[in-house]
């Protein structure tokens, strides 16, 4: 579920939808690596230039995505 969007209602639920599907490999990815470890802090910079920061705390279940334009700040 989204609490807050910036974005439409189509973008919203693309990079909600995808977004969530690459946390939840990425920590696989880390837990295969250190079955200890987990995936908190995500970082993506794409060709549009858009920053794409995932925050997915320990033990919550719920992901917090920010998508920002560097040269807008």
């Amino acid at each position: 579920t989204v609490v807050r969007s910036t974005l439409d209602n189509i973008q919203t639920q693309q990079y909600s939808t995808l977004v969530t599907q690459l946390a939840t490999k990425g920590k696989g990815v880390v837990r295969d690596l250190d079955p200890e470890d987990d995936l908190t802090f995500l970082r993506i910079r794409s060709k549009k230039h858009e920053e794409l920061n995932l925050t997915t705390p320990p033990a919550k279940s719920y992901v917090l995505i920010v998508i920002q334009n560097p040269h807008e700040l």
